[in-house]
């Protein structure tokens, strides 16, 4: 189960929140949750989502004002977790933490709303983030 989570300040819009998450926990829904943060502050929303019952959480690196510490707060958890780039985002915090992430996740659209257009340097993009995930 994926969740795109907005809070109408990181991006123009808003969408679910913990609440949902954990409502599916306690309905018996086993699947693993995959939350993607599209917020800002990260920092207040990872604990919430934390206790509802994620199983992993990404999110951006801008959003976070320490992102080592974001990405360690998830992890002491016991959840996996990652970063999400998007298109104009360069890779470079990337090198610094790949040891931590479990999961890159590459936008080829700008973040906030569906029906856009591909945006095809994501796939340099990727070429790039794939030869530092090999280098690890």
């Amino acid at each position: 189960v994926h969740f795109d989570v907005m809070d109408n300040h990181y991006v123009p819009n808003l969408t679910i929140g913990p609440m949902v998450c954990k409502a599916l926990r306690d309905h018996g829904v086993t699947a693993p949750i995959d939350v993607h943060l599209m917020v800002s502050p990260v920092d207040r929303i990872i604990p919430d989502f934390i206790a509802a019952g994620a199983s992993y959480i990404t999110f951006h690196p801008e959003a976070s004002l320490h992102v080592d510490r974001s990405l360690q707060m998830i992890k002491d958890a016991g959840l996996k977790c990652g970063l999400v780039f998007n298109p104009a985002t360069p890779l470079d915090i990337l090198e610094y933490v790949i040891d931590k992430v479990d999961i890159v996740l590459l936008m080829s659209v700008n973040p906030g709303f569906g029906g856009q257009k591909f945006i095809p340097n994501t796939l340099e993009k990727a070429k790039k983030a794939r030869a530092l995930i090999d280098a690890e």
